[in-house]
């Protein structure tokens, strides 16, 4: 697995566009990685996950994937060389009961089923995904995302999950077909402590991802080391 770190030039015209629109980020950070033939989309084929960071001045830009990419031509882009760092050797160090500061930004949604109201013989259903509102409901989605994925967040001083919450701007975008369809994702950033309970299960979550919308800049999960009190 690889980490890119990108610095966008905030007054690039490129950048802008992106910054607007969720889908020409995606082909923008695609446009790093080689075309595939097969059936598999080539974002889950090379299990690409983004995300957007504001930095003191301007955005930093993480590409995390399994295929080592190539930003040459984002010269008019950038406003630094893309560093790229193998996660080979973090990886390969991971076992149960290791504990990590760690970002993801999330995009904690539910199913709501939705009824038609006529004829309860004629009951019509379809799933429906809605963006978790309240800060207690989203640290609830992390946790649960943590039963499947082979870790837990540990309690704080005060006894309340290690993980702070930061609500984002809805990020939207238009994907083209043969229709324009419009993206809209609901982000949320989290912030704190995880101690991995299934080294596999982790290792799977860290390489594609955590939840949805893992195309648009959602899902990536960043480790560190803890924190010290």
């Amino acid at each position: 697995m690889y980490l890119s770190r990108l610095t966008p030039d905030t007054t690039a015209h490129a950048f802008r566009r992106d910054h607007c629109d969720l889908h020409q980020m995606h082909r923008t950070i695609m446009s790093g990685f080689p075309d595939t033939t097969a059936g598999t989309p080539a974002r889950t084929h090379h299990a690409v996950l983004w995300r957007l960071d504001p930095a003191r001045t301007g955005f930093t830009l993480y590409v995390q994937s399994r295929t080592r990419p190539s930003w040459d031509h984002l010269d008019g882009y950038l406003s630094r060389p893309a560093e790229v760092r193998d996660l080979s050797p973090l990886l390969d160090a991971l076992q149960p009961g290791q504990s990590f500061a760690f970002r993801l930004m999330g995009n904690p949604t539910k199913r709501l089923r939705l009824e038609d109201q006529g004829d309860p013989d004629r009951v019509s259903r379809r799933d429906n995904r809605y963006p978790i509102l309240k800060p207690e409901a989203q640290i609830t989605w992390l946790i649960k995302q943590g039963a499947k994925h082979g870790f837990a967040i540990p309690a704080d001083t005060g006894d309340r999950p290690d993980v702070a919450v930061t609500s984002f701007p809805r990020l939207t975008g238009l994907q083209s077909g043969q229709r324009l369809n419009k993206l809209t994702v609901s982000p949320v950033r989290y912030d704190g402590h995880l101690i991995i309970t299934d080294r596999d299960a982790f290792i799977e979550a860290v390489a594609n991802g955590v939840g949805p919308a893992k195309s648009y800049g959602c899902g990536l999960l960043s480790l560190a080391p803890p924190h010290r009190n």
